[in-house]
């Protein structure tokens, strides 16, 4: 008999899945970057987002080459530890876990100005601190109950704001662009004046954060070695394209003025805070169309924002997970809620900080605070994926930036080197003009930097050395069967041999059986950590169906999965199994599976195999059912290809 499979992790996700949250992260930030930036670049905002933007470039191939090498959650706080120790890897995490804040402050403090087209008292204070404390509430809430994202909502709405920007650059180029006015309105030295231009380059790389999504996703990707650089480039083309041409039509919709002296853009005054609805209110599309647009924009704005500021959520979430599991943070950061199994402390903890950073109101403070953690995480990456040219030169890597020179006996990476310079002048800028990031930026590493080493010394471990609370147990030896046919998925305690039993009636004598115990793991947590009492249990389950076999006399495997989408993760796991029946039992299934659950619809659908769902009470010795047949107690699918 075959021994145990543990299969893992399972990679469900593509390349659409990766560019809807990637995109969603980074092209939401246009929402509100657009009135920080133009408040002090004035007529030059658009060159400042371009240049901002080749700096986005370079990173975004700095990322690419790392995460393809470790397709882990982490982002540059992983890329430091195989380049560095873990001091480094603290470093990165901590600069990352303060833009992690900063993303779930800002995204909801902006939700209610967008939503302010319908509601005009939301647009300022207290109405927009309020809403945006009862957004970080609300999440927060639904995060610790077991909050699940949905891809498809996640690509449909990813797309819905690219069109939606690409048809505000549409319009504005047809009815109101205007090569003079563009141009025009540029004084250099004047309006703006040359510190200004410095002032906003400094806040201008907070439109192009979010990069590390990609990195934090690479775990669930179907291909990593592919998936993620080709993401990275569709992302790097679709955000610099949609910044650059939203960023000339909207000074050119809301141009430059002067008064007594003064210059300013309605940008950067009436319309900093949602500097979107301010271009839709200046085309000159007629009253009514104008309204509507307004209030679609607000929408889609808004609920852009709540999913940006659930990722911040979740990527806080997993990222001290992973900090917590190194035994860089204390070990109360990976304690999870026992019947809801989130990290409910981490969810806490970091929700009420951001809540206390959004009640002063100031987006300028909260831009200027996020470019210090970007920054500092950017700079971190660059000089990590260049030292691991040099430490570990035969690693696989999938993918390798371009430019690349030979020096000292090594690849150097020009990009990474260009990337790391670039990223360290605009973090030092950034504490050079920004008081707010000085005293708040500078006292958060200090005092994360001290946390770190006196909790290391306190548990007696090198603050170098690598230091995992629980390893996860390696896969055991897997002999393959020559003869696969069904495929028996167990949820939660079911224990049940009748499942097993009917798929071997309907497979035929001599059919093996796999059993296949799943586990959905929350979005809050990454796959490859926690939910170990869940393992425990699993492996009991696995053993239970093993012995059920031997008694029965069939030839059984099991294995384990985690995943975030067990429907998608069976029918990979049919496919790839050769499964010709799958006997799903909802009996004993979490009650969002009972009945015809998600999971048994993408069964039915996708599959190429035969499927029956066992909705009611089991009998001892099932008969085989006819195709289609439908009997109160079961449903079966034929599919494409049954027999």
């Amino acid at each position: 008999m075959a021994r145990v499979l543990e299969h893992g992790l399972r990679r469900t996700v593509g390349v659409p899945g990766l560019f809807a949250t990637a995109y969603g992260n980074v092209g939401s930030s246009i929402y509100y970057a657009l009135g920080l930036v133009a408040a002090h670049a004035l007529g030059l905002t658009p060159l400042v987002f371009i240049c901002a933007g080749g700096l986005f470039a370079l990173t975004a191939k700095t990322y690419a080459e790392g995460a393809s090498m470790f397709p882990e959650a982490g982002g540059s706080s992983s890329f430091a530890r195989h380049a560095f120790n873990e001091v480094a890897s603290f470093f990165a995490g901590w600069a990352l876990t303060l833009d992690y804040i900063i993303t779930i402050a800002i995204s909801a403090f902006f939700v209610p100005h967008y939503l302010g087209a319908f509601w005009p008292a939301l647009r300022h204070n207290p109405g927009d601190i309020i809403g945006g404390l009862v957004v970080i509430a609300l999440l927060a809430a639904l995060n610790i109950r077991g909050l699940k994202e949905s891809a498809r909502l996640n690509v449909f709405l990813a797309g819905a704001d690219l069109v939606t920007q690409v048809l505000l650059v549409i319009l504005g180029a047809v009815l109101i662009f205007n090569p003079h006015v563009l141009i025009s309105q540029v004084h250099l030295g004047t309006a703006p004046s040359w510190r200004e231009v410095v002032f906003a380059l400094s806040i201008s790389m907070v439109a192009y954060t979010g990069i590390e999504t990609v990195s934090n996703m690479a775990e669930e990707a179907r291909e990593p070695d592919t998936d993620v650089p080709r993401t990275v480039n569709y992302v790097l083309i679709a955000v610099l394209g949609i910044f650059a041409g939203i960023s000339i039509i909207s000074i050119v919709a809301l141009p430059v003025t002067e008064h007594a002296g003064h210059f300013s853009t309605q940008l950067g005054t009436k319309y900093e805070n949602d500097p979107v609805l301010g271009i839709v209110s200046s085309l000159p599309l007629g009253h009514g169309l104008t309204v509507a647009l307004r209030y679609y924009v607000g929408v889609l704005a808004a609920t852009i924002l709540v999913i940006a500021t659930n990722a911040g959520m979740i990527g806080v979430s997993r990222l001290s997970w992973s900090l917590a599991s190194h035994r860089q943070l204390p070990a109360v950061f990976a304690r999870v809620h026992p019947r809801h199994h989130t990290p409910w402390f981490t969810i806490v903890v970091f929700s009420v900080l951001a809540g206390l950073l959004l009640i002063p109101g100031q987006t300028d403070f909260l831009g200027n605070l996020y470019s210090f953690g970007a920054m500092l995480s950017f700079t971190t990456a660059h000089i990590a994926v260049i030292a691991l040219r040099y430490k570990q030169p035969d690693h696989r890597r999938p993918y390798r930036m371009p430019w690349n020179v030979r020096f000292r006996g090594g690849m150097l990476p020009v990009s990474a080197v260009l990337g790391a310079l670039g990223t360290f002048a605009a973090w030092t800028s950034v504490v050079a003009l920004h008081v707010e990031a000085r005293t708040v930026g500078v006292a958060w590493m200090i005092a994360g930097m001290a946390g770190y080493f006196i909790y290391r010394r306190h548990i007696g471990v090198d603050p170098r050395v690598e230091c995992r609370i629980a390893p996860r147990p390696q896969p055991r030896d897997f002999s393959e069967l020559a003869y696969r046919s069904a495929l028996v998925p167990i949820f939660g305690t079911d224990v049940s041999g009748e499942a097993m039993r009917a798929a071997a009636k309907l497979a035929g004598d001599g059919a093996t059986v796999d059993a296949v115990y799943v586990i959905e793991v929350p979005p809050q947590l990454s796959l490859e950590s926690g939910m170990a009492e869940e393992e425990r249990r699993g492996r009991a389950i696995l053993d239970v169906a093993r012995l059920r076999g031997r008694e029965q006399k069939l030839k059984v495997r099991t294995g384990m999965i985690r995943t975030r989408n067990a429907g998608a993760a069976l029918v990979e796991e049919a496919r790839s199994r050769g499964s010709e029946v799958v006997y799903l039992d909802t009996v004993h299934a979490p009650s969002a599976e009972r009945a015809l659950g998600p999971t048994a619809r993408d069964l039915l659908r996708e599959r190429p195999w035969r499927s029956v769902i066992e909705t009611g009470s089991s009998e001892t010795t099932p008969r085989r059912p006819a195709p289609g047949e439908r009997d109160g107690r079961q449903v079966v699918g034929t599919g494409r290809g049954s027999r």
